[in-house]
This record gives structure tokens, sequence and C-alpha cells, in this order.
């Protein structure tokens, strides 16, 4: 079967590889640029950043959906999410290392401060619309991955009420970026 335009989706969906070599074939670009961008000081890690971005797209295309967004929008959030993913596994990568290590890994190239300001802008713009309190949830939670428990005691309130905030805060974002393609 020939895939398509048409029949891409369903074939994704259907678990067909020919379907992913479409997709790389025609939205591939898209998510070289994203990766490009974000990573462009980590060229050697910018190959395995597509990789898993086709992965993503693999294994979730049951999560997209046509009437909120575009395919193209949805590859370019992956895309830019699993590149902003990347540089924070790099830079764990560089703190667990030795010093001596790190000195003989790392490219003396690279600005890891320059990284870490670039993440953390990232996230900031990510959060800025949320209120403080579900900033600091989302922060320690998906940030610093802290457990849902300890986050809870912190903050005097119960998992419910926090997976509700989550609930919310997940959606005002993903709103934020649809508004944001849209316009």
């Amino acid at each position: 079967m020939k895939i398509t335009e048409q029949n891409f989706m369903i074939q994704l969906k259907n678990r067909n590889e020919k379907a992913l070599e479409y997709v790389l074939t025609e939205y591939g670009w898209i998510i070289k640029t994203i990766v490009k961008k974000h990573l462009y000081l980590l060229p050697n890690l910018q190959e395995e950043c597509m990789n898993d971005v086709l992965l993503a797209i693999w294994n979730h295309i049951d999560s997209y959906h046509s009437d909120r967004s575009t395919f193209k929008n949805w590859i370019a959030g992956i895309a830019r999410f699993k590149a902003i993913d990347c540089k924070r596994k790099y830079l764990r990568y560089l703190a667990e290392e030795s010093l001596d290590m790190a000195d003989e890994i790392a490219d003396p190239q690279i600005d890891t401060g320059l990284m870490e300001q670039e993440i953390s802008e990232e996230v900031e713009e990510i959060l800025s619309f949320l209120n403080e309190k579900d900033k600091i949830l989302f922060k320690r939670l998906f940030i610093d991955e802290e457990a849902i428990e300890i986050v809870a005691a912190d903050m005097n309130m119960d998992k419910a009420r926090i997976y509700n905030h989550v609930s919310r805060g997940k959606k005002r974002i993903k709103k934020f970026f649809l508004q944001l393609r849209r316009g």
C-alpha cells in the first residue's frame, strides 16, 4: 500500500513503519529545524533527539487529535519538548561525572551555564501564564522530579488537589500553545 497524506495517519495508528518513513520524508524538516535550534551547541545529540521525537510520534500517535491541532504543530511541540529534555539529560550527565571525566567528555566549546540559562528561560516561558502556586507545583513535580507525597506534605495539600491543579495547568499550557501556533 502506498502511503499518502490522506492515509499516513491511519497507517501510523496501524503500526505501519512505512507511515513513519513518510512522516520523516514529509515532516522531517520540522523536527530537524526545531531540534537544531534548541541543540545547536550539542550537534552530537541532535540525531539521537530526532530519533526520540520519531519514537514519541510512533508511541503516542493515538494522542494526536486533528480537531485540536495540526499534525505539524503537534510534532513541533513534541520536538521542542524532546530537545529541552535532551539538554536537561546532558546537563545532568555532566553534573554526575567527576570534574576530570567531564573535562574529557565535555566539549570546551559548550557553555553549560548558557545551556542551563536557555533551559530555565524555556521552562519559564512555558510556565509564565500559570499562577505562582501552579508554577511551584509544576517545577517540583516535573523539573525537580519530587514525589507527589513529599510535595503534598510540604504544600499542605492532598494528592487529589495536586492532581487537579496539574490537570488544569496542563490544559492551560496546551491551550496557550494551540493559540500561539494558530495566531
